[in-house]
């Protein structure tokens, strides 16, 4: 597969069409923020992906029944709070009063219900949660109640998680909707509303203030928790393919934040005093090369442990921060470096030089023969795209032959989903990336499963039991230091079996101008955000 080659005049005319796209006119006074997301937003379905892009549309839609403040700590969003009786097995949440969905309907805790049913069958915590959980019910209008058959203390960390796909409440007609699914209207309760009819694929997305959002009584603002008080009336989200035109719109005030400016750009913004640099999610970026465990030669241990030894962490950074070691952590394992879960326990083979002929004698223990192996690379990600590059040089030395498969997100998405052959629309391996966040530990973290037979697990199928087994058992784990314990032995095993291919974490700063207040820690939001 290759994309259709554009050029930049072409870029360039698309992106001025999209600034320039008619919007209604706002009354006298009104204050409009205008943004640049990372990507177009393709899924509006807040469960629908995994794709950061819908996260933060879903935030700013839907609202959570637990909000994470910026100290990673879950708390009430719209519940008032919650009841733990019967030795952690029996859980009641109560909403708070006034709740309304923006068609005008109250909220109500079968709508709740309906919507965790929904969200739980897409999600890995969510999954966990349910597979705990012994009876759930709305026993009327503002109550939920969780029966557990266990204990489950991260009960709020689940319906308050910060990863994709979020735990979005919605009316229940819409959480009735087939989970595989796209809802056929975009319908929460959170502070902004979707303009629908002024999305323009590709260029546009559009939210106004929802006037009958009704924040938390008290506290404080911080990032997902506390009041989420909105002082625009209206924000914009402009696709904009081409970086330079991305900087000309920053600086010359025609955009107000740009979510993650490209690194070789960064010295350029550093010099404009109308722009701040600002790194608000000190987790940065984890990466990783996805291995398909159903193609040679990834369906051999020694195939996937190859490229161990033909990789470079450091390579791999480099070439989307630069040299500059402060922007950048490796070795990096299963977990986010630097949080409590991170060790280097495993992580030997990512060390030291390079080691080419080990990786061609496990090439041949695998029985790889030269066959093609379809690397599939989303190019309107930057950091996927020199992610591919690197790999691809890197696996060409050691005798791997390449397909480089240039493509936009959207569409690898839709690939990656293919069992078949190659010569059917299948796949090898793909690059991808997540904040570090959403590897903190095992809860929700997609990338490290062994239930590769199981129809709802991340492409890529690994099945290995014992992945699964430690995952289960860090659940059960009676503290931090057990907890420490056994994410280490799931590292080493993780090593082994490869899942994935880590290939190092990066921080990505984000960009506004000097006139923008209030920016959270986090992902970006638009609460609390001001702008002189």
């Amino acid at each position: 597969m290759t994309t259709p080659i554009v050029t930049r005049r072409a870029v360039l005319a698309a992106a001025a069409a999209g600034m320039a796209a008619p919007r209604l006119a706002l009354a006298q006074g009104a204050k409009l923020m205008r943004f640049i997301p990372q990507i177009d937003l393709s899924v509006t379905d807040p469960h629908g992906s995994l794709a950061y892009i819908t996260r933060g549309h879903g935030q700013m839609v839907f609202d959570t029944l637990y909000g994470m403040d910026s100290g990673f700590r879950a708390q009430p969003q719209m519940v008032e709070g919650h009841v733990v009786e019967n030795d952690g097995r029996l859980w009641t949440l109560t909403l708070r009063e006034n709740l309304t969905w923006h068609d005008g309907e109250k909220v109500t805790a079968r709508d709740c219900v309906a919507s965790i049913r929904r969200w739980s069958k897409r999600d890995a915590l969510g999954g966990a949660l349910m597979a705990a959980t012994e009876e759930l019910s709305a026993p009327d209008d503002r109550r939920i109640v969780f029966r557990l058959k266990k204990p489950f203390p991260l009960l709020p960390d689940a319906l308050g998680k910060v990863g994709s796909p979020m735990p979005a409440m919605m009316p229940e007609r819409l959480a009735n909707t087939d989970p595989f699914k796209m809802i056929p209207e975009i319908i929460g309760s959170g502070p902004f509303r979707f303009l629908a009819h002024e999305r323009v694929p590709g260029s546009r997305n559009v939210y106004v203030k929802f006037d009958k959002y009704v924040p938390r009584a008290g506290g404080t603002t911080d990032w997902l928790a506390g009041p989420k008080i909105v002082h625009f009336d209206r924000v914009e989200w402009t696709t904009i393919p081409d970086a330079a035109t991305k900087v000309a719109a920053l600086q010359q005030g025609e955009q107000d934040w740009w979510e993650n400016p490209t690194h070789d750009l960064l010295p350029l913004l550093k010099r404009d005093r109308r722009v701040r640099i600002d790194v608000i999610n000190p987790t940065g970026n984890v990466n990783m090369m996805r291995l398909n465990h159903l193609q040679a030669p990834f369906d051999k241990p020694e195939g996937r442990q190859a490229l161990l030894y033909a990789f470079s962490q450091t390579d791999f950074m480099q070439a989307i921060v630069g040299d500059d070691a402060a922007m950048y952590h490796v070795p990096h394992g299963v977990f986010c470096p630097n949080t409590p879960m991170a060790s280097e326990a495993g992580l030997e083979p990512l060390k030291g030089a390079r080691d080419y002929d080990k990786a061609r004698k496990l090439l041949a223990q695998a029985g790889y023969g030269g066959q093609k192996v379809a690397m599939l690379v989303a190019t309107d990600y930057p950091q996927f795209k020199a992610i591919g590059e690197v790999a691809a040089d890197a696996m060409a030395k050691v005798g791997i032959n390449v397909d480089f498969v240039a493509t936009d997100w959207g569409t690898m998405l839709q690939r990656r989903s293919n069992k078949g052959p190659l010569d059917q629309g299948g796949w090898s391996c793909f690059n991808t990336g997540w904040e570090g966040v959403d590897h903190l530990d095992p809860s929700n973290h997609f990338a490290m499963r062994g239930n590769g037979n199981d129809p709802t697990a991340w492409p890529g199928w690994c099945v290995d039991q014992k992945l699964e087994d430690l995952r289960n058992a860090w659940f059960d784990a009676p503290d931090l230091k057990a907890q420490q314990a056994i994410c280490r032995d799931l590292q080493v095993r993780a090593m082994q079996v490869l899942p994935s291919v880590p290939v190092g974490q990066y921080i990505q700063p984000t960009a506004y101008r000097t006139n923008v207040t209030g920016v959270s820690r986090g992902f970006p939001v638009f609460w609390g955000v001001k702008k002189s």
